[in-house]
């Protein structure tokens, strides 16, 4: 099965399931070591297809992102967007990394959605967040290997490519 149909069916229904993550509910305490679930998805997605996946997907998959936590439209838009992009480029490299290899390329990544929203924030608000901000990012880089097995597994059993 190719992207299409089917399997640009279940490219969505994972990233709806990660943005269903983002927006579970959490003690307030937690919510900064909440991992970036959707940019992990996306980036595995981008990495396994890019022909099929990409800046455009980031950037929907942003806007509904925004939509759902109520941010500023657009900044998880941009952030996800310049993401995507970086990881079609390295697409190819990334892919024959060790898991620990791959999980610092993707906390670069991550750092780097995390500094677009933090450039947002603070043009728009000016306020600087707390040391608990990058939490999110290590906690993904710490999760991708779990991410990207699982996400694997997923698209070989419904045969996307």
């Amino acid at each position: 099965m190719s992207a299409g149909g089917h399997g640009r069916a279940v490219i969505v229904v994972t990233l709806c399931v990660a943005m269903l993550l983002v927006i579970l509910p959490m003690p307030e305490w937690a919510r900064p070591f909440r991992p970036p679930w959707v940019t992990l998805v996306l980036v595995y997605w981008v990495i396994a297809l890019p022909h099929c996946v990409g800046v455009a997907s980031g950037f929907a998959a942003g806007i509904v992102l925004d939509v759902l936590t109520g941010t500023l439209l657009g900044q998880h838009a941009l952030g996800l967007s310049v993401v995507a992009f970086i990881a079609i480029q390295l697409h190819q490299r990334i892919r024959v990394f060790p898991f620990w290899q791959q999980s610092l390329g993707i906390l670069a990544l991550l750092i780097v959605e995390h500094l677009f929203g933090l450039w947002i924030t603070g043009a728009t608000r000016g306020i600087a967040p707390p040391l608990e901000y990058w939490a999110g990012p290590l906690l993904g880089a710490l999760l991708w290997p779990w991410v990207f097995v699982t996400l694997r597994k997923t698209r070989r059993h419904f045969k996307v490519s």
